[in-house]
Parts: C-alpha cells; sequence; structure tokens
C-alpha cells in the first residue's frame, strides 16, 4: 500500500497519535518510528524500514566506516512498536524533539512510510517543495 494525503491532527496529553483509520489495517502488524532525514517523524511498517534501511546500505561494505554509521543511525533512532486498541502510536521524546513536535501536528503520506510533521513547519516546507518541483521536473529525462 503506497501511503497518500495530508491529514490535520492533534496529539493527546499522552503524545500519542491518532493514525488515520484508512491506514491502521497497513500498520495492524506492527509499526516502526524512525527519526525522518527532515524535520518529522516517519512511519513504517517493519518490513518497509528493513528494506528502506538495507537499501541505503547495499552500496556500502558492511564493515566500512560509513556502513557502520548509517547503521547506528537507522538503529538507534527507531523503535518498534504497535497500534494501541484505539488505533493510536505513543510517540517518544526523542523523536517529538527531533521533530519539533507539540500538539499540532500534520500527518503526511510519503509512499512507503507516512511521516509526522509540526503543523507550521510542514506549511512551509511543503510550500518550499512546492516552489522546487517544477525545476525539478525540469530535469528529467536529460543526460548530463
Amino acid at each position: 500500500m503506497a501511503f497518500r494525503g495530508t491529514f490535520d491532527h492533534t496529539l493527546d496529553a499522552k503524545n500519542r497519535l491518532t493514525v488515520p483509520a484508512r491506514f491502521r489495517s497497513e500498520l495492524a502488524g506492527g509499526v516502526v518510528l524512525a527519526k525522518g532525514l527532515e524535520r518529522c517523524i516517519a512511519v513504517w511498517t517493519p518490513a518497509a524500514y528493513d528494506a528502506y534501511t538495507a537499501a541505503a546500505l547495499a552500496d556500502f561494505h558492511p564493515l566500512s566506516k560509513e556502513a557502520q554509521k548509517l547503521t547506528r543511525f537507522f538503529s538507534a533512532n527507531s523503535l518498534d512498536t504497535e497500534l494501541d486498541g484505539a488505533g493510536r502510536i505513543m510517540l517518544p521524546a526523542f523523536l517529538l524533539e527531533h521533530g519539533g513536535l507539540d500538539k499540532d501536528v500534520v500527518v503526511t503520506g510519503s509512499g512507503e512510510a507516512l511521516e509526522i510533521w509540526d503543523r507550521a513547519t510542514w506549511s512551509d516546507y511543503n510550500d518550499m517543495l512546492a516552489s522546487e518541483v517544477d525545476e525539478i521536473t525540469s530535469s528529467l529525462g536529460n543526460s548530463a
């Protein structure tokens, strides 16, 4: 399943996020919460996160310093969890801090994962992204 869409949500007093209903069945087998490369929290299925990290490490020798650093980053900055009976996930403090999240958040689809953004940060980022899409797509198909 591809994760698509943008959904406004509010974290509760215990820093729990209610996952959009349309994605709960996909995440029922488990969830990996991870630092996003941007200032957000990524929400993965375990299989998709494992595939993502394996692809990121594929071109490195497993004993290289780079592979070791990336492996540490992926492992230390993620955690396995599950949805509770109400379809919520608790967001730990270290990920809330990384994402700069408070109460008002946006859940966005990013293909193989969901992302949780601070609402104002997402608005600014999405505006910047929209302004860059033309430039990015204009170079598609052009060999350098």
